[in-house]
């Protein structure tokens, strides 16, 4: 039932969203790395609504100014990777910056007016050292060598069928009983580990955990990659896991998971001890 509530708020923009094109989503994402290279989130395009600015802006899963945030820290970028999706007229960019004093891996979904003509949603999540299992020069030695490149046209999945095998995955973590459309091979980045070594033999389908809540999630999908990523609450850890669809089947998990965030933790939450032993089950 979640996962079908959860779909048809994912596909909800498929009208209102017509006259969003990739040209203009791609543009926005270029001015996203150049208000990250440079510290200064001004550089943000398409301009926010207004000059009062209606933008939204949260990072960690928390409101924040978007002037003092991740992008206002100047840094320098080894590798990106964005997917564009308009229908929901929506971006996701994934930064590795493992090159600088601070290293960061940053994921940023952005959300726009239905013709892109205004930015007016940004989500950030911004992992450095003390997160789960960070390491951002092993982030950046496995993501260069993956291929998120565009699939054939006539072999691309629906968007149903991309974020059904997301939420699969998301679901079982929560429910053994749920069946995910794992691929062979697949692997899992989380933080600087890596569940494979880039070989046919390379598996997702291990570490596990069982009785976590993945809840909250709001999605980014590129058909034309097989890409979706989902920016969610870990048993209230601000998390994204982004997946690389092919066939049906998942080929690549990202995941980032912020255990340093303020406010990670409230009534009703895992404890942290918790969270963390899951995570090593995970591992």
């Amino acid at each position: 039932m979640r996962s079908a509530l959860c779909l048809g708020l994912a596909l909800s923009g498929t009208a209102i969203a017509a006259n969003c094109t990739r040209e203009a989503l791609k543009a926005a994402t270029d001015s996203l790395l150049a208000a990250q290279k440079a510290g200064d989130p001004n550089l943000l395009q398409p301009a926010p609504a207004s000059a009062a600015s209606s933008l939204v802006y949260t990072e960690d899963r928390r409101t924040a100014d978007l002037k003092t945030g991740i992008l206002s820290k100047a840094l320098g970028i080894d590798h990106n990777r964005s997917s564009l999706d308009t229908t929901q007229c929506a971006t996701y960019t994934e930064i590795i910056a493992a090159n600088n004093p601070k290293p960061y891996v940053i994921g940023v979904q952005m959300h726009f007016a239905p013709d892109a003509s205004a930015i007016e949603r940004v989500d950030a999540l911004a992992t450095s050292t003390g997160d789960w299992l960070f390491n951002a020069t092993g982030t950046l030695y496995w993501a260069s060598r993956e291929d998120w490149g565009p699939i054939p046209e006539d072999q691309r999945d629906s968007r149903e069928t991309i974020q059904a095998a997301a939420d699969a995955y998301c679901d079982i973590f929560n429910n053994k009983s749920v069946v995910v459309p794992w691929g062979h091979p697949c692997a899992r980045l989380e933080g600087g580990s890596y569940t494979g070594n880039g070989g046919p033999n390379d598996r997702c389908d291990v570490g596990i955990p069982n009785g976590v809540s993945l809840t909250d999630r709001h999605y980014v999908i590129d058909e034309t990659v097989g890409a979706v990523d989902v920016m969610m609450s870990f048993a209230g850890i601000p998390d994204s896991h982004e997946f690389r669809v092919e066939k049906g089947k998942l080929r690549y998990v990202h995941t980032m998971t912020v255990m340093t965030a303020a406010g990670a933790r409230g009534p009703g939450m895992l404890t942290m001890a918790n969270i963390e032993r899951l995570l090593r089950e995970r591992a």
